[in-house]
């Protein structure tokens, strides 16, 4: 049996890296189905602060009441914005657009952290690599064009999707700032705090609305919905993307992102709420083009302990 160089079988650690991205995917048809129920804000408040609760226990047990300085609470407050962002205007934009657009311009998120990564850090992406993104971004946008090349000449986004579009090059700063601000804590704090602070935005942002809201006639659905993105969404898949980025490195496990979309696509035929098109064939293809040149990539790096600065926060929903 073939075995990463932790010693975990690969078979297996692909296997969860597989489990993370259905979950990462799941996201975004639990989003629109309950995306009506209340302001974006409110529930994306909600869940924050049902993350940061689950978290809790894990990091005090783990690390203890220790308080970060006033430093690192600024440079986590600094790094709570791109998620607040992206997550209001994921939330937001599936009120105007389907789950299967914004699963597939998600896919475009990678290769705008590598243009924030030159921009911040003058890091060049490797070729091979670089080949990825644009397979993986050109995939992306036949899938949302639906291969229509007029509606692609005129870059003829639906509102939800520019609204998508903005929360993903505020999500693709994100890694940026953690490799800016990362000073070995563990990452578990960091995305605690991060959610913390995270959740006190989204209250400055949600006061307007909380009293506005008939709390006994939301349906039992949106709170079973919140629930999920704060359980399997945020605490699941960070932990399935701490365990898979110690295990195959950063740059492999980023390649299963590609295949967000073509899960999305999945669980929305069997929802019956897509039919197939053979027309987003190719721009399947491309994405999963993106996936295989990545994940070579990566395994040809073959170093995945500098990974850990570069772990992302996959509630994006993810």
């Amino acid at each position: 049996m073939q075995l990463t160089a932790r010693g975990y079988p690969v078979i297996y650690v692909h296997g969860l890296m597989l489990l993370m991205v259905v979950l990462v995917a799941s996201s975004f048809p639990v989003g629109a189905s309950i995306t009506d129920g209340m302001p974006p804000e409110v529930m994306m408040l909600i869940r924050f602060v049902l993350a940061a609760i689950l978290f809790l226990p894990y990091v005090l047990l783990k690390h203890g009441r220790r308080l970060p300085n006033r430093g690192k609470l600024l440079q986590y407050a600094v790094l709570s914005i791109p998620l607040v962002v992206f997550f209001w205007c994921m939330f937001a934009a599936l009120r105007h657009t389907s789950a299967l657009n914004t699963g597939a311009i998600y896919t475009m998120v990678p290769a705008i952290t590598a243009l924030f990564l030159w921009l911040i850090h003058r890091e060049a992406t490797p070729g091979r690599r670089a080949m990825g993104l644009l397979a993986g971004t050109l995939g992306a946008i036949w899938i949302v064009f639906r291969g229509d090349l007029d509606a692609l000449l005129g870059f003829d986004f639906n509102r939800g999707d520019w609204l998508f579009l903005l929360g993903c090059l505020f999500m693709g700063a994100y890694n940026p700032l953690i490799k800016k601000f990362y000073s070995g804590e563990p990452m578990e704090v960091m995305t605690f705090w991060v959610i913390s602070i995270g959740s006190v935005w989204l209250l400055l942002l949600s006061l307007p609305a909380l009293d506005e809201i008939a709390w006994g006639q939301v349906r039992g659905g949106v709170y079973l919905g919140i629930l999920y993105l704060a359980l399997f969404t945020t605490l699941v898949t960070f932990f399935l993307l701490q365990f898979g980025t110690v295990a195959l490195g950063p740059t492999q496990v980023a390649a299963y992102g590609f295949l967000t979309p073509l899960f999305v696509m999945s669980i929305e035929l069997v929802r019956g709420s897509e039919a197939f098109e053979w027309i987003l064939l190719p721009g399947i293809l491309l994405v999963i083009l993106a996936m295989l040149l990545v994940q070579r990539e990566g395994a040809a790096a073959g170093n995945p302990n500098k990974s850990v600065k570069t772990t992302t926060l996959a509630c994006r929903s993810r």
